[in-house]
């Protein structure tokens, strides 16, 4: 197995723990990279992505969705608001809650992140064959699922 980091340990270089955390931070350089074209960063794209598939929801929700802190979901959230991607409204049912709802510009946008994303699975997993790719990905969220219980 040839690596991209010959200079590392072959202890390492054959050891799945190292092998994942390498191509997780070659993967979140070429997310960040392509997010960076619409000024834009990773928290952006999970609250974005939340809405236009779940609909409006709380600031709390969507932080709970997103596995994103409370006070980082709000900077997100402001900032999204300043681009007019998404708008806070008072919850009618509960008057001490925000909901956010993504505009039209929010869903356009979403899009396009999703698209990036794409782009970048496509380019992260060239050297595999289709079926590979969803190996991968079977055994990757299993491992989550696994360790997401604990």
């Amino acid at each position: 197995m040839e690596s991209s980091s010959p200079q590392a340990p072959a202890g390492l270089r054959t050891t799945p723990s190292w092998l994942l955390s390498q191509t997780a931070g070659h993967a979140a350089r070429l997310v960040a990279a392509g997010f960076a074209a619409y000024d834009l960063r990773g928290y952006h794209f999970r609250l974005l992505a939340a809405l236009a598939e779940g609909g409006p929801a709380s600031q709390a929700d969507l932080g709970r969705r997103c596995a994103i802190d409370r006070s980082d979901v709000v900077a997100a959230i402001n900032e999204l608001a300043g681009r007019g991607l998404v708008v806070r409204a008072l919850d009618p049912a509960d008057r001490r809650r925000n909901v956010i709802s993504l505009t039209a510009a929010g869903a356009d946008q979403a899009r396009q992140l999703a698209d990036t994303v794409g782009s970048v699975q496509d380019d992260l997993l060239a050297p595999l064959s289709e079926s590979e790719r969803t190996q991968l990905t079977r055994l990757l969220t299993r491992l989550l699922e696994h360790h997401s219980q604990r």
